[in-house]
């Protein structure tokens, strides 16, 4: 008996594979790097922010944030003033700089600091205010002219883990000569926008003058 072949079937009409161009390869490959990038950057924010450094200083300077409608800090910038708290009932700078502008709450954030400080038994008098802080290079730039009309060389941030790195940097480059650092004990799910902004707010702080 003779063996018949299988048929054939030609491929005219079937569809070839699709195969990735090299030009679709590269876009993968720096999408993956850029994205491998990104989140180093990411891990190493959250660790500088996490690891405190708390020495002696001149002044702690907390920057502002969000008061609420009532005129009462809201709670990222409760956590922010009550980790300058410890630091400064602890002994470790004889002032507290709180540096803010005018939120959307219409609320002066620089007042609304010294306030609760006040409330929770600092001194007026050893607490300097920056109405003028609307960001972070200008808390900094405030900082650093504070800082050297008064013959001080020192400061220790009291923020958000992943605000504490760029703070510092700002404060480095506004001339800070020794700056030390210490995170609010506060956390929500907001972190995780706040932390992906910090990554390209950081770089342009590295690349400003």
């Amino acid at each position: 008996m003779t063996r018949r072949s299988p048929p054939r079937h030609s491929d005219a009409g079937s569809p070839l594979p699709r195969l990735a161009t090299p030009g679709r390869r590269w876009l993968w490959r720096l999408l993956v790097a850029a994205a491998s990038a990104y989140a180093l950057a990411a891990a190493a924010i959250v660790v500088r922010g996490l690891d405190d450094e708390v020495f002696p200083a001149d002044l702690i300077v907390v920057p502002g944030n969000t008061v609420a409608p009532d005129g009462h800090p809201g709670p990222r910038l409760k956590a922010r003033l009550d980790a300058a708290l410890l630091l400064y009932r602890q002994g470790r700078a004889p002032r507290l700089l709180v540096s803010g502008g005018i939120g959307r709450e219409g609320h002066d954030e620089a007042a609304a600091m010294a306030r609760y400080l006040v409330a929770q038994g600092v001194p007026a008098a050893a607490i300097v205010q920056d109405n003028q802080g609307v960001n972070t290079a200008a808390t900094a730039r405030f900082t650093a002219r504070y800082l050297q009309r008064h013959g001080l060389t020192s400061a220790l941030v009291a923020s958000q883990y992943f605000h504490v790195a760029r703070t510092r940097l700002a404060l480095q480059k506004a001339g800070v000569p020794r700056i030390g650092s210490a995170h609010a004990r506060y956390v929500e799910w907001r972190d995780a926008y706040s932390l992906a902004r910090e990554v390209p707010a950081y770089l342009m702080y590295w690349w400003m003058p």
